[in-house]
């Protein structure tokens, strides 16, 4: 307990100033976390900045939101759940998601940041399943809590950048699998989905770090299968948004078209934005287009109505 308790304290001291602009940051489980282990005295959280100015967090062992709440004029009701990507080795906190939820604000969006368990068999029974619990908790603490934070339990959608794609496709595709204590019965399946260069497949177009570090170096044909998430799509899976690059060598942008595709052969509304450079891991500015594609997003969410 004493290790614990010292390990929560370098997190908050490690952490906080980077959540400045959160009106509050939660911790995502009230009780004990599913399937965890008792976390050995030296994984501590650490967060590192870049000469390219991102900090990444890594070793995150206490899940947490950090809510971001639009100014109350510009509040709208709907709501969004973000992901950063890393390739379930780090997250990318500020690029791809305190950064992110400012920009939800300014058009009245509330933005919920998730700080999801990274794979490890140190603090987890099925490393391959945490980062999947995270994001349904996430949504079942964002619904179950609409009244308190003024939105529409109908409007609440999820969000992910590369791995954190993935995560967020696993939820599109996999909410009815539930894996949490979901007492009081809420649907965990999102409004709409956001893919932001995601990776999608386990398959000949995955990002292998990704894929190894969430299932791990021979994983069985059933965890490739229920995690390439083109195949898990059907009727009922929500609309969903996609940016991706063509030149993206780090995750191929097949992954995006494959979920297009199969969003379309089940009639579910999809709009795929297909850039000719970008590369991998631009985050809210592509730089090789003046063309900004969270203003297409913001359209995109209008005609669905969920602005």
């Amino acid at each position: 307990m004493k290790n614990h308790v010292i390990a929560c304290i370098m997190v908050l001291l490690s952490t906080g100033s980077l959540v400045s602009d959160a009106q509050e940051v939660i911790n995502l489980y009230p009780g004990a976390i599913p399937d965890a282990k008792s976390i050995p005295v030296d994984y501590v959280e650490n967060v590192a900045t870049g000469a390219d100015g991102i900090s990444r967090v890594s070793k995150v062992s206490q899940p947490t939101l950090s809510v971001f709440l639009p100014a109350r004029e510009k509040a709208n009701g709907a709501a969004v759940i973000i992901c950063p990507g890393g390739g379930y080795s780090i997250l990318a906190i500020t690029h791809e998601g305190y950064d992110v939820a400012k920009r939800f604000n300014e058009i009245g969006v509330t933005a919920f940041v998730l700080k999801y368990r990274l794979p490890s068999d140190q603090i987890m029974t099925d490393p391959a399943f945490g980062p999947l619990q995270d994001a349904e908790q996430a949504i079942y603490m964002v619904r179950s809590n609409a009244g308190k934070w003024k939105i529409d339990p109908a409007r609440i959608g999820i969000m992910g950048f590369s791995a954190g794609g993935h995560l967020a496709s696993s939820l599109t595709v996999h909410y009815n699998d539930v894996k949490i204590a979901n007492e009081k019965q809420i649907s965990l399946r999102p409004d709409f989905s956001i893919l932001i260069y995601p990776v999608i497949t386990f398959g000949s177009a995955t990002h292998g770090g990704s894929k190894k570090n969430l299932i791990g170096t021979a994983p069985s044909e059933e965890k490739v299968k229920y995690f390439s998430n083109e195949l898990g799509i059907n009727a009922q899976t929500p609309p969903t948004f996609l940016v991706h690059a063509n030149d993206d060598k780090a995750v191929p942008v097949e992954n995006s078209i494959l979920f297009n595709q199969a969003l379309v052969k089940a009639g579910v509304k999809a709009e795929l934005h297909i850039y000719q450079g970008g590369g991998h891991g631009f985050g809210l500015k592509n730089k090789t287009t003046t063309e900004d594609w969270f203003k297409a997003l913001g359209a995109w969410m209008k005609a669905n109505k969920f602005l």
